[in-house]
């Protein structure tokens, strides 16, 4: 049984059965260590039947260790070390295993008094996940998160920009925000997508962008249409860097949180988010009569229902269709048009 490390990663290397196993442990080499000194007592319990004995450890020491763990290989380490922090005056000092779901339905109602209810589901997913693992490598025999429901969420919110709005957003843009803007509304991309979006993944002969790394883990295929492709082809011209959208700083943009704001004020746009620029692009792909299976593999769900959502505006689409006819038919026909209150 050894300890190995391939670039920045460190790896276990041994055998169960006669059949050797490589596990990927994350870039702390003290978790590895103890990883290794875990697997190592695995072996001598499993020899020579001894029961297996919870090490005591605190809730932010075992944070930590999770921690260095998560950022091995977890997309969303960044997002969990804000869970965890969130946590903290809640259960630091406590000892892991007194951790029961008591606590953890007072710290639900209480941090929901802070935040919206999809906020705190976020941090009982982060706990969770922390106390599998905890079990998985000694530290405790329950998880106590298991007995706790989670908030019922609100995800119907649909808002997204008509026409007019899409116009004014456009011309209130900064000269650097504009491109991210309209490749937002033209491909529906996320906003990570669009910031780790390289040169490598576009291909201008066959007009299209490949996602590799989604928040679902799935690659999918986006089509350029011709104003993307322009927006692209210029914004090639003026910066060769490996990504495509850089600051002065020849950096990746991780945010533009504030000139975004800045421009939504301008264009004297309310109750909007940069997320809800997504929502355009589905909204608009809907109402122009694209069936919802084009739009699920558009956008990159991983279930129909989450794209079921815009599926109304499909119906309001033909509604209004419909009602053209009937405007159409009133200057064919005159308008001495019978009602049904005279059948």
């Amino acid at each position: 049984m050894s300890l190995y490390k391939r670039g920045e990663i460190y790896y276990l290397d041994y055998y169960v059965d006669g059949k050797r196993i490589r596990r990927r442990i994350g870039k702390s080499k003290t978790l590895a260590q103890k990883a290794l000194e875990a697997r190592k007592g695995d072996v001598i319990r499993r020899e020579y039947k001894i029961p297996l004995k919870k090490e005591k450890i605190l809730f932010e020491e075992f944070a930590k260790i999770y921690l260095d763990y998560v950022k091995g290989y977890k997309k969303s380490a960044r997002s969990d070390g804000t869970s965890l922090r969130n946590m903290m005056p809640y259960f630091k000092g406590k000892k892991l295993e007194t951790i029961h779901p008591f606590a953890i339905e007072t710290f639900k109602i209480k941090r929901r008094k802070e935040v919206k209810p999809a906020s705190v589901n976020r941090e009982l997913a982060c706990l969770k996940h922390m106390f599998n693992m905890a079990i998985k490598w000694g530290y405790a025999e329950k998880n106590p998160v298991r007995e706790v429901k989670l908030f019922k969420e609100n995800n119907e919110r649909l808002r997204y920009l008509s026409a007019e709005e899409e116009d004014a957003l456009i011309e209130a843009c900064a000269p650097h925000l504009r491109p991210i803007v309209i490749v937002a509304l033209n491909t529906g991309m996320r906003k990570g997508e669009i910031f780790g979006l390289q040169w490598k993944l576009v291909d201008f002969r066959n007009r299209t962008i490949r996602i590799e790394k989604s928040k679902n883990n799935e690659s999918r295929i986006i089509p350029m249409n011709e104003l993307i492709f322009e927006v692209l082809r210029k914004q090639r011209k003026l910066n060769k860097k490996e990504y495509i959208f850089v600051n002065k700083n020849g950096k990746p943009y991780t945010d533009v949180k504030h000139s975004f704001a800045s421009a939504l004020k301008r264009a004297g746009i309310r109750d909007f988010r940069f997320h809800d620029l997504r929502h355009t692009f589905a909204s608009n792909l809907v109402m122009s009569g694209a069936d919802i299976v084009t739009v699920k593999e558009l956008l990159g769900h991983k279930s129909i229902k989450m794209t079921m959502r815009y599926s109304h505006l499909s119906q309001q689409h033909k509604k209004e269709i419909v009602e053209r006819l009937t405007k159409k038919g009133g200057k064919k026909y005159g308008h001495n048009m019978v009602t049904i209150n005279e059948l």
